[in-house]
């Protein structure tokens, strides 16, 4: 063993208010903190966000920049989703694309589309990955005769909130896409169900829900669901690639052949409709041969076979490898010091005599004094693992080569989950109790590259133990210390990263928002700060504007996260976009004076005033009004706003550090007159000239007071004329 939608209306704004109060100053540096030390109140929650911040800030650095991690593991902003997932118009053209080989799966496809037609709303049921996505798009298509204007429901929403009077609209396509259920009572259930019904009826409109077999135990209206199925894999097949199945399979076997007689015979045996695309899409690019390595299943192979072997993997080959599932490209020096962790845990659970005797190994023979047997034990275990692990050697970012480090990693992402997945199927409460002890002490430590990759594990057994992830990890340490209320969002932003899980991480996550105690609800806030967030727009725009209304430690949390959807919408200015014109809609429907606009001044007077994310040089509103002439025009209108209000102090010195940070960047020019112009469209000529002598004057303060600076403040004045470039921005 080795060594140790952009909102329009009112409704758009969470009810609930509380006078602003002014942010915490800043606590004491992570670096302080000792392994498990919480700091209290605002200040744990403080470095907690300075915590997020960092993770985020790598999120963000993997998709736009690469990144040096070898993992494989799709983590970060930006990954391509699932048509649907996201609540929102879904575009034509993704239902077209994912509808191009689609083969209607009977009976089952003709009793949801009666259930349909006689109810206005249908529930597939049925086993993970047979194609129910794909069919709720094709039974809408079936209905209204058209794959435009479908639109997508959060799969948190509730049902008595749908059937509610103008939340459905006339002839409408509607579907939710892995309905995670409620646990309301069951008759409460079925009459709103009712409800909804009635409702689409009214306005001649559908609704298509699907939902996993294990959510449907929560659910209580079973004349509404139609189990499900996959359709003829070799259907399929032959409709993605045009070959003649029956003719291919009944002539004789030439050489030639051969190959593809075989590819079919292994398309027929595929479950998941996507395999049997993705092989068809091999096939046509590359042959039969390609299409057989892409159904092979070496690495699944791979893995079965070291765990399933006749004698089964021994304790010095299984703990590094189930510490590795949770500890992955860690320097090589780090994961032993943990797994040596681990092996305590596993021998103070041997020794506590709750295990049986024959699960024990048997202890080695004490070495004698000047008798110690060093083994060389990096070596042999990476051997018995060679065809599952390698070793990489790389350093941290931003330091030099020479600093490199040796780190262990699994040779593709799929085997990290498969490893995870053998874990859960083959061991019970002997390993486990002792590895949910060990995963709890590491979410307590203050290395954020530790918590991170527990994260990434953790969300990776969410996908085969969900029930059992949230009740003994996710509830546990969103109600703990500061560290493991990070490590709890994090697993959350890594769950909404999967299709799969993306659902039922939003639904733990809201789940905080009321009656689970202050330190779940801020730690909601913080999982709803990055991909959970991007994903669920204005639900989680909605339940952060909420929490900024519930006491100075939550409002703080709250203004942080929003603060944080921002920072990671900075390349993606369509995601800034609506953030920004959320904030302005809440400002500009909150009546002057009341302590419901107070509240949205010191939402969005924080939002101007913050930094980039992980501490890049610059500030935020700097970064945003360079990103897009829209997002400039969105951010000099929100400025205008606030301009009028009590704190036009704050908002003007928010103006000059943002001059400031961007006065030797040439891209800025352009931002900076495209914002004044949009200031200007917005204030009355009294009100502009009074910028006009404001602005100048806070500038001559010491550090402010330059050249730069003075510059673009006359060009957002307007009173030193550039020549616009069209190229620019």
């Amino acid at each position: 063993m080795p060594g140790a939608g952009v909102p329009s209306d009112a409704e758009s704004a969470a009810e609930g208010a509380a006078a602003p109060g002014r942010d915490p100053e800043a606590g004491d540096s992570d670096e302080r903190r000792l392994p498990g030390e919480d700091l209290s109140g605002s200040e744990g929650d403080d470095a907690g966000y300075s915590d997020l911040n960092r993770a985020l800030g790598q999120q963000v650095h993997n998709h736009f920049h690469g990144s040096v991690d070898a993992t494989g593991a799709a983590f970060g902003f930006g990954v391509p989703r699932a048509p649907g997932l996201a609540p929102g118009l879904v575009r034509s053209d993704d239902v077209v694309q994912t509808l191009r080989y689609y083969v209607y799966a009977e009976p089952a496809f003709t009793d949801a589309h009666t259930t349909l037609m006689r109810h206005h709303v249908v529930v597939l049921t049925g086993r993970e990955d047979t194609g129910r996505r794909s069919g709720a798009f094709a039974l809408l298509r079936e209905v209204t005769g058209s794959v435009t204007g479908i639109r997508s429901l959060s799969p948190a929403d509730a049902l008595a909130a749908l059937a509610a009077g103008g939340s459905l609209k006339e002839r409408q396509a509607y579907v939710i896409l892995d309905y995670v259920g409620e646990t309301n009572a069951m008759a409460v259930q079925s009459y709103e169900m009712g409800r909804l019904a009635e409702e689409l009826r009214k306005k001649h409109s559908y609704l298509v829900i699907t939902a996993t077999e294990g959510s449907l135990r929560r659910f209580a209206f079973e004349d509404y669901c139609a189990p499900w199925c996959a359709p003829d894999p070799l259907e399929v097949f032959r409709r993605a690639t045009g070959v003649d199945v029956q003719a291919s399979q009944a002539a004789p076997a030439a050489p030639a052949a051969e190959p593809l007689v075989e590819l079919l015979g292994r398309v027929a045996e595929q479950r998941r409709p996507a395999d049997v695309v993705a092989a068809a899409d091999a096939f046509r690019d590359s042959g039969a041969e390609a299409a057989l390595k892409v159904l092979s299943g070496s690495e699944a192979k791979a893995v079965a076979d070291w765990f399933r072997r006749s004698d089964g993997p021994s304790a010095d080959d299984l703990l590094p490898m189930a510490a590795l599932a949770f500890l992955q490209g860690l320097p090589e020096r780090t994961y032993e010091e943990h797994l040596a962790g681990l092996v305590r845990h596993v021998r103070e659970w041997e020794l506590s005599g709750e295990s049986g005797p024959d699960d024990a190994d048997p202890a080695p023979a004490a070495a004698g004094p000047g008798r110690a047997v060093f083994l060389r034990s990096r070596a042999q275990w990476r051997s018995r693992a060679a065809d599952l692990v390698r070793v990489e050697k790389w350093a941290e970012p931003g330091q030099s080569d020479e600093r490199s480090e040796r780190r262990m990693v699994f040779t593709s992402a799929a085997v990290r989950e498969l490893v995870i997945r053998e874990l859960h199927e083959l061991y019970g409460y002997e390993l486990w109790y002792p590895l949910r002890l060990w995963l709890q002490n590491l979410s307590e430590l203050r290395d954020l590259e530790v918590r991170s990759e527990v994260a990434r594990g953790v969300a990776l057994l969410a996908r085969h133990a969900l029930a059992e992830v949230d009740a003994s990890m996710l509830q546990v340490w969103a109600a703990g210390l500061a560290n493991q209320r990070v490590t709890a969002a994090l697993t959350l932003q890594c769950m909404a990263e999967d299709d799969r899980l993306a659902g039922a991480a939003y639904n733990v996550a809201v789940g905080w928002a009321v009656n689970k105690g202050q330190p779940r609800a801020i730690t909601m806030a913080m999982a709803l700060a990055g991909t959970l967030g991007s994903l669920y727009r204005l639900d989680v725009l909605n339940q952060l504007w909420g929490l900024t209304g519930r006491g100075e430690r939550l409002a703080f949390a709250a203004r942080n996260s929003l603060v944080l959807l921002l920072q990671t919408a900075e390349r993606d200015p369509e995601r800034a976009l609506f953030t920004l014109r959320y904030l302005r809609t809440c400002l500009a429907t909150t009546r002057r004076g009341s302590s419901e606009h107070s509240r949205a001044v010191a939402n969005a007077c924080r939002v101007l005033a913050a930094g980039r994310l992980a501490d890049q040089p610059g500030t935020l509103a700097g970064a945003l009004i360079q990103s897009d002439p829209l997002v400039a025009r969105q951010m000099g209108m929100l400025w205008a706003q606030l301009l009028l209000g009590r704190s036009r102090r704050d908002v003007i010195e928010a103006l000059c550090g943002t001059l400031l940070a961007v006065r030797d960047q040439p891209p800025a020019t352009e931002a900076v007159r495209v914002l004044g112009e949009s200031m200007r469209a917005e204030l009355t000529g009294a009100q502009w000239q009074a910028l006009r002598t404001r602005l100048p004057a806070a500038l001559r303060r010491p550090g402010l007071n330059t050249p730069g600076t003075h510059r673009l403040a006359r060009i957002l004045l307007g009173t030193l004329r550039v020549q616009a470039d069209p190229l620019a921005l």
